[in-house]
């Protein structure tokens, strides 16, 4: 017997009809140009901006050969629903994205793939504009570009030049009104010519040109410098240190780091520091990252002190600084410590012939100082060459005792004319502080081991505990041991001793109080060929001159061989030679640059990909404009301060935790420059700050300890897992191509549909948490929008089905419940609790014999911002003729729809649950404890005596606390 042919149900909701409602509204809202938000003024201008704006940012991301993974649209889907949203609130929404197109990944992958990094990246963007589409993100493309647009480098080269020709002046007040602006340098050549500031040395007018361009260097916010660097071979460039990983690896490639000397430009971010850690408590960001800035940052206060050379000695220096947070322990200094790169010994390059250490051992040096050395040069020389070969972090932090060598110099201890030793040790670093410590060995533990080792002096100057018995006390205590014949600090406490000798050493030139930072002045050079090119040449005699601005951009050259050379990774004496040095013709350069036609050359290094992510959200505001940076008007009216005294910046800013120090940082100090010169109103590029978690997947090992791809995997827990037949071990981890453990929107999108994907992205869990990825679980969220379409559509004819008649109370109150209650969780970005509501009612509907309208359409624009495309089909099929885009969300007109018929109140007696009452939720205190107690249970365990105490916490909560028997 044959069966009868299944009925076919043409309008169900599944992954072929979701695809049409996809692309069919994706072209509506491209045609209608649904997502545009309008400028006060200029070509973007329009009647929107007559609305309050919101601007709503996502991390400018790079756009990466393989594509997008699912962890990738986590952030963009929850921006996206949050737009949506605003724009339902009535906002003016600016929300869009551009692409980090320039750097070390694109040029690397480039590299790779054997292509031109320019086609590459217009590839891998271009692939990564039609992923986004197909999950619908609602972007105002008008707003969108790459930062290699020729336009967009313009202004990236011009913001640098405003950086070469600006200063930093602590006496200038910048337009909060507070001391310290980046001021013209054009006021400070001023200051120099008329002598309100001392050049320190010619005066002004009788300087060269060359001499008045390096004393300008030394005030430039943007510099050139020889500095010492982080050279990565393994890159084939230099590295900014916020780049380098606590293990002296490269962040990106992990490849080893070492120190060189090169000449380069620097940043001089240090001039921001303490704006930019003060400042923090202006916007409003997770404390974790406020935490981690500061600590980035660094700020410490104490003492600069000076000790003298001893006397006879011939040095290249005639005296040493440090910092020293505590100032108060100097009486126990008892030795002094510089880096290897100290300019004491030499400068870095020195040749052995060339240190400037003595060629003989001091007389009075003990045996075990000399290291097994015959002379100090022979041990300097040795050490240093052993020191080069070191990470920082193996320097400060690496395991076992400290090494180090006694330079055959003595410094003088300014508060009791004691000469100590100085000594070579590579745990200083020459990129921190002054390069140079003071060693108190009695009150730092290293310090202790150091002297320990060497049988140096040890003083106490700090009482230690009664609990001390042997060791470094590094506690707090009574100073004691301090004193001479001018000044002593005996029985002060650890801050009015530091405030004395502070002031003492002041009034006698020996040092003076000081603020420092850890903040090292930002390393901008690469090495690079795919980069900004610098809008400068360098005259013959090696001056910079900034090209005029009708000269921008300068663009890169087309090359031949644009990869840098290759290095050993482990080759730490290597070199970096810059690609761009091999296109001489782009080089050498005919210019009048007000000094007649001269040949000038061009910078042959880029800048980091930095540069361009620095200042994007600005250029959102106003992308088209050819003219300035950005129109004043469009700039304050999206980035402007929303409250009086407020720092301004955009509204939300969502990224990953991974930028906490580098882009946040640099991004921070760029907009405070152009706030300082006025360009922009706001002293903070980004007010509210968000950090999403990452999508986690499991990864697979095979037994040669390589990665396998996780989708061709088969097995169970209990049978265990299996890779084309062979066992793999199974492990867990963010998902990436590395771990080969990606799964793909396109996959979901066309297995479930755009909707289905961004509803189980953002139901997965708290959006800032970290979440596993499992496939199988999508069906979830697609078996709600099925169920929310067969709620309003007959899967057989496609017609509406709900009724207009009147909602029972039940539903009522459930449909102001969830109004209320996911109105909220948009507005805290609690997507995940947002939809489980909404599959709660969803669910509800669909027990009912017919839906009501006033039920669906509410929860239909509920849904919208998470599933917007099935949202405005049946927002159509339910005869609205235009788009829900900017229909007001859904609220709740009826309070009394809020309050809950009834709650259970528990009563306790004597702490002890005995009994439950249901009452109103609106029930008065006084009222709750009247029935309590008049209920049974209670009246019959007070049984006629009064209770000694009665808490209510209305409505919930009766303790009554019973008399005793």
């Amino acid at each position: 017997m044959s069966q009868a042919p299944a009925v076919e149900t043409p309008f169900r909701y599944d992954a072929k009809l979701a695809g049409e409602i996809e692309t069919r509204w994706q072209q509506i809202w491209a045609e209608t140009g649904a997502f545009h938000a309008d400028n006060p003024e200029g070509d973007l201008a329009g009647p929107q901006a007559a609305k309050d704006p919101y601007y709503l940012l996502d991390m400018f991301p790079y756009p990466s050969g393989s594509g997008l993974h699912v962890g990738h649209p986590l952030g963009y889907i929850a921006t996206d629903a949050l737009a949506r949203f605003q724009r339902m609130q009535g906002k003016n929404v600016l929300y869009t994205l551009g692409f980090d197109a320039f750097g070390l990944p694109a040029e690397q992958y480039a590299i790779q793939t054997g292509q031109h990094p320019r086609i590459t990246t217009d590839q891998n963007v271009e692939n990564m504009r039609r992923q986004l589409k197909r999950i619908g993100l609602s972007h105002d493309l008008r707003r969108s570009f790459q930062t290699t647009d020729d336009e967009y480098v313009k202004w990236t080269q011009w913001i640098f030049l405003q950086a070469f020709n600006s200063y930093y002046d602590p006496e200038a007040k910048n337009p909060s009104g507070k001391l310290g602006s980046a001021r013209p340098i054009s006021e400070l050549v001023e200051k120099f010519a008329s002598g309100e500031k001392s050049t320190g040395g010619k005066p002004w007018a009788q300087m060269s040109a060359k001499e008045q361009a390096a004393l300008l260097d030394e005030y430039r916010l943007a510099y050139v410098s020889e500095a010492p660097v982080n050279w990565c071979p393994g890159l084939g460039t230099v590295l900014a240190d916020e780049e380098v990983t606590n293990e002296g690896r490269s962040e990106r490639g992990n490849y080893p780091v070492f120190k060189s000397r090169l000449r380069q430009w620097m940043m001089r971010i240090t001039a921001y520091a303490d704006r930019l850690s003060e400042d923090l408590d202006t916007v409003d960001w997770p404390e974790k990252i406020v935490t981690q800035q500061r600590n980035w940052i660094g700020r410490s206060e104490g003492a600069t002190v000076h000790f003298e050379v001893a006397a006879g000695q011939e040095t290249k220096e005639t005296r040493l600084t440090v910092f020293t947070t505590r100032p108060d322990t100097l009486f126990g200094a008892s030795f002094m410590v510089v880096a290897p790169e100290h300019p004491l010994v030499g400068d870095q390059q020195a040749t052995e012939e060339e240190l400037t250490v003595p060629t003989q051992w001091p007389a009075e040096t003990r045996p075990e100082w000399t290291g097994g050395y015959a002379t100090p040069k022979e041990a300097v020389a040795a050490y240093r060459a052993q020191a080069k070969t070191r990470s920082d972090l193996e320097r400060t932090q690496g395991e076992g005792e400290k090494t180090g060598v006694f330079t055959g110099i003595f410094g003088t201890n300014p508060v009791n004319g004691q000469q100590i030793p100085v000594f070579l040790a590579d745990y200083v670093l020459m990129g921190y502080g002054t390069g140079a410590i003071m060693a108190v060995p009695a009150h730092d533990t290293r310090d202790f081991a150091f002297a320990t080792k060497f049988n140096l002096d040890i003083r106490t100057t700090i009482q230690p505990g009664p609990e001390h018995t042997e060791g470094a006390w590094t506690g707090d205590g009574v100073i004691i041991n301090s004193a001479n014949a001018e000044i002593s600090l005996d029985g002060l406490n650890k801050a009015d001793a530091i405030a004395k000798i502070t002031a003492w050493l002041e009034e006698k030139e020996l040092g003076y109080p000081t603020v420092t930072f850890r903040l090292r002045d930002w390393l901008f050079s690469r090495q690079r060929y795919w980069g900004e090119p610098f809008p400068v040449v360098y005259g013959a005699d090696g001056r910079v001159h900034a090209l005029p601005e009708e000269m921008l951009p300068v663009t890169l050259p087309e090359v031949d061989d644009f990869r840098p050379r290759t290095f050993d990774p482990d080759d730490a004496n290597s070199s970096p030679e810059a690609a761009l040095g091999r296109a001489q013709e782009w080089v050498a350069v005919e210019l009048d640059l007000g000094e007649g036609l001269q040949t000038y050359y061009r910078d042959t290094n880029t800048m980091p990909n930095w540069a361009g992510s620095c200042w994007y959200e600005i250029r959102y505001t106003d992308p088209n404009n050819s003219e300035q940076l950005v129109s004043p008007a469009n700039e304050a009216y999206w980035m402007g301060a929303r409250t009086p005294g407020g720092a301004g910046g955009t509204d939300l800013y969502v990224g990953g935790v991974e930028h906490t120090v580098l882009h946040l940082l640099y991004a921070r100090f760029w907009h405070k420059i152009l706030f300082d010169l006025g360009h922009v109103s706001s002293s903070e590029p980004f007010h509210k700050l968000f950090n999403q978690g990452y999508v986690m997947a499991y990864a697979y090992v095979d037994s040669r300890g390589q990665y396998v791809p996780a989708d061709q995997v088969e097995g169970s827990e209990e049978t265990g897992w299996f890779y084309q037949g062979e066992p793999v071990e199974r492990e867990y981890g963010k998902m990436g191509k590395s771990l080969k453990n990606s799964v793909t929107p396109d996959e979901m999108c066309e297995t479930y549909g755009a909707d289905t994907f961004r509803i189980y992205e953002m139901a997965m869990g708290p959006l800032e948490i970290s979440r596993p990825w499992e496939t199988r679980a999508v069906v979830g969220a697609y078996r709600f929008l099925q169920r929310l379409w067969r709620n309003a559509v007959d899967e057989y004819t496609g017609e509406l089905t709900i009724t207009e008649a009147e909602a029972d109370l039940p539903t009522k109150k459930l449909v102001a419940r969830t109004i209320a209650e996911v109105t909220e969780d948009y507005q805290q970005m609690r997507l995940n609790t947002a939809a489980a509501k909404m599959i709660v009612l969803n669910n509800h509907l669909t027990g009912l014999k017919q839906v009501p309208r006033e039920a669906l359409e509410p929860l239909v624009l509920m849904v919208a911002p998470l599933a917007p495309h099935i949202a405005e089909e049946l927002w159509a099929k339910l005869g609205h003729k235009e788009s829900l885009l900017r229909q007001p969300f859904p609220v709740v007109t009826d309070e009394s729809l809020l309050e809950e018929d009834s709650v259970v109140c528990v009563i306790q007696m004597n702490g002890k649950i005995r009994g439950r009452l249901e009452v109103s939720p609106s029930i008065s205190e006084a009222d709750l404890q009247e029935l309590a107690l008049n209920s049974e249970v209670v009246q019959k365990a007070l049984a006629g005596r009064e209770p000694l105490k009665v808490i209510v916490r209305a409505p919930k909560l009766v303790s009554v606390v019973l008399p005793k028997e």
